[in-house]
């Protein structure tokens, strides 16, 4: 059996699949208030609560365990793996002042001139008093397997991306040197791959047998796009999370920190998209889950909304606009509750349109079908108000939980 673990923005899931790919095991881990205070703490209670969840007798027949993190969210650690400071999240813009140092290096429309990069939050990281004690950059995943199997400074080239690594050479770029990084940045290897056996102290503690292997990981949006079933240049996957993220497959690979565009390695294709801050962290800030689901079901489909916004939680877009300035715009806000949710789904309906369009603008192929994975899936009015926006039939993934997608990560390798 293969164990696959999401670390999403709201919470932690972990799935255990059977060799046929049928679902086993499913557990959950809700991140609460106190996570804020303390975010590393609360991933590795996360982790291993999750373990501890899964029934004893299934643990015994797990024999690979692949992680996936949010992108870009990264941390500094000590000699030890011991983090060093609190982490920066996937959304945190606070270096964005570094990219006109990284402007005169990196080539023009990197990845990595983004102002939530990894790699402009490193240089970011590098002037606080707290740097002298770290002696690893590493990503999320990187970190929550070395808990696993011990090993530090090991990384996949699906969350090295945006530190700047060439996904096609398979090294670090030679505009590195110029950089002058005073710290280990991580070894990378395929997202799939093994990296070491799962510690024995864990491996006895769970249950789990002595020769269980951990292997390299995935950010959470490749991985709800390996639970997708997607597979074919033109189809796509948008991730209805607490931010909105759109992968479409293509022959064609794209970068434009303009526009926040940047591609993945996919085998012999390219995932390329941008993941926008809105969606349901925007949502839940106004509704409740009941709320959500009894006022999606009073929208009258046949009347477009007249409300146009652009739903944010705070100022600052990554794509299909790349300002981190860019400020909110909720209003006007009716008191009608089912007239101001229809206006917020066809407003982020807009943007992921906009973003396939722009997608396809700048050479990826065309746009033939569009697989949602994330909670926002089982909103089936959301859906119906996206097929009218994108133009091209909109289904609900084979598997909708990122934690699938690192478990068949764990099965297949990439």
């Amino acid at each position: 059996m293969y164990l696959g673990i999401d670390f999403g923005t709201s919470g932690a899931r972990g799935m255990a699949i059977a060799s046929a790919g049928n679902v086993v095991a499913e557990v959950r881990f809700p991140f609460d208030a106190s996570c804020e205070t303390n975010l590393t703490k609360c991933w590795q209670t996360a982790l291993f609560s999750l373990l501890e969840q899964i029934n004893p007798e299934l643990r015994r027949e797990i024999t690979r365990i692949a992680i996936n993190g949010t992108s870009s969210t990264v941390l500094l650690c000590d000699a030890v793996g011991n983090p060093v400071g609190e982490p920066l999240l996937y959304n945190d813009a606070r270096g964005a002042m570094m990219r006109e140092k990284l402007k005169n290096i990196a080539p023009p429309n990197h990845t990595v001139l983004s102002a939530t990069s990894s790699l402009v939050k490193l240089l970011w990281m590098i002037q606080l008093p707290s740097f002298t004690k770290a002696k690893y950059f590493l990503h999320q995943a990187d970190w929550l397997g070395f808990l696993l199997h011990g090993k530090l400074g090991i990384s996949d080239y699906h969350n090295a991306l945006k530190l700047g690594y060439d996904v096609e050479a398979l090294q670090y770029p030679e505009w590195f040197d110029k950089l002058q990084i005073p710290i280990h940045l991580p070894q990378v290897t395929i997202p799939g791959n093994a990296i070491g056996e799962l510690r024995s102290d864990i491996a006895a503690k769970y249950n789990f047998p002595k020769n269980c292997v951990v292997c390299a990981g995935t950010t959470d949006s490749i991985a709800a796009f390996l639970a997708s079933g997607a597979n074919s240049p033109g189809e796509a996957v948008t991730s209805l999370g607490s931010t909105l993220v759109l992968k479409l497959l293509s022959r064609t690979r794209l970068d434009n920190s303009q526009y926040g565009i940047y591609s993945h390695r996919f085998g012999n294709l390219w995932l390329t998209g941008g993941a926008s801050n809105t969606g349901g962290a925007v949502l839940k800030e106004y509704f409740t889950n009941d709320e959500l689901e009894k006022y999606s079901r009073e929208i009258d489909l046949t009347k477009p909304s007249k409300l146009d916004y652009y739903p944010l939680l705070k100022s600052g877009e990554r794509f299909p606009i790349n300002d981190p300035n860019l400020p909110p715009q909720l209003e006007p806000h009716p008191d009608n509750s089912v007239k101001f949710l229809h206006g917020l789904l066809e407003s982020m309906a807009r943007i992921e349109a906009r973003g396939y369009e722009l997608l396809q603008q700048l050479g990826a192929d065309n746009l033939s079908c569009v697989y949602t994975a994330g909670g926002g899936a089982k909103n089936h009015v959301w859906s119906e108000i996206r097929k009218q926006y994108l133009g091209v039939p909109v289904v609900s993934s084979t598997n909708t939980e990122a934690a699938y997608g690192s478990a068949l990560l764990a099965m297949r390798g990439l």
